[in-house]
């Protein structure tokens, strides 16, 4: 199954902050485990328990180091579906929103975690775009491979 199949059906679940339980409830980091665990054929690291402002007291970049260590980091213009997208929401801050990119070009969307929606597949506006700060693809499959 392809990461944006997997993605699609968390379609509705639930935000709930630092879960990742497809239908019940996550966050953007439990979605993306939660996808990573469904294409790689492995968990991921479970990460320490985590506020929603990330590691941005401390100025870390927390999210940005584990993506780094779980995940193939990518040019920023080799856009392809099943990237995943890290965020910077404001300027100065630490990147802490991710999301899966499900289509290029014009129409381009991705699917996402959001706090008072839930898992969404939304359009890649030119907000959106702007706060993109690192592009990353899944590591080969763990099961199958030789």
């Amino acid at each position: 199954m392809s990461a944006v199949d997997e993605a699609r059906r968390w379609l509705g679940t639930p935000y709930v902050h630092q879960a990742a339980t497809r239908g019940a409830g996550c966050d953007c980091l439990g979605l993306i485990r939660g996808v990573y665990a469904a294409v790689v054929g492995t968990t991921p690291e479970v990460p320490p328990a985590y506020s929603r402002d990330w590691s941005e007291p401390q100025g870390t970049e927390a999210l940005w180091q584990a993506a780094l260590r779980h995940l193939q980091a990518k040019p920023l213009g080799a856009v392809a579906p099943g990237d995943v997208i890290l965020f910077r929401m404001r300027s100065g801050a630490v990147a802490k929103h991710l999301g899966l990119q499900t289509s290029c070009g014009a129409n381009a969307r991705f699917i996402h975690a959001y706090q008072g929606h839930g898992v969404v597949e939304c359009a890649l506006s030119a907000p959106w775009q702007r706060r993109i700060v690192a592009r990353f693809a899944f590591p080969a499959q763990q099961t199958g491979q030789e």
